[in-house]
């Protein structure tokens, strides 16, 4: 028996949707690795030496420039193209005023707490017209012009009763 086009093309269409098939692991962020950390000693590493083994850092603290934050998250994508953490690590390093390291901590997703969103608009004055007032809001904000119709134009000659040559007519 001979397979038909629409039940290959069935199966074609069926083999994306098997769990055998996976997204790519998306690594983001400034992974430290464990044996280089292994290298920094505190107390004599200094902000160079740790830049040049391990890179700038992903952030530094925002009131605190002696505070280097490295980021890294290993994400794959799941069902409706959403991301899904499957690691996250997180490498703080403290400096003394001297640019010396102090102390090293490393955090995981078990340190991270979770935050809640506060889904508020905030108000503003003056953007609440009723239906009326948003209808009726342009009347009376035209004025007149010299030429007795509405305002507009550059106020120059309208052309009417000129001379052809100025208008570009024949002159009628």
């Amino acid at each position: 028996m001979r397979p038909t086009i629409p039940a290959l093309l069935l199966l074609l269409a069926a083999v994306p949707a098997c769990s055998v098939v996976e997204t790519p692991r998306t690594f983001r962020g400034n992974k430290v690795d464990a044996d280089q950390l292994k290298e920094l000693v505190p107390g004599t590493s200094t902000k160079a030496d740790v830049t040049s083994l391990i890179g700038s850092p992903t952030a530094r603290a925002t009131f605190d420039d002696n505070r280097w934050i490295y980021i890294s998250e290993t994400t794959r994508t799941r069902v409706a193209r959403t991301p899904g953490i499957l690691a996250q690590e997180v490498t703080v390093l403290n400096f003394d005023e001297a640019g010396v390291l102090r102390t090293i901590r490393k955090l995981g997703q078990d340190d991270s707490r979770p935050i809640e969103v506060v889904s508020r608009a905030t108000p503003s004055p003056g953007s609440e017209a009723s239906f009326m007032q948003q209808l009726l809001g342009n009347v009376g904000r035209f004025s007149t012009g010299p030429t007795g119709g509405t305002g507009g134009g550059s106020g120059g000659s309208s052309g009417v009763g000129s001379s052809g040559a100025q208008s570009g007519g024949t002159g009628l």
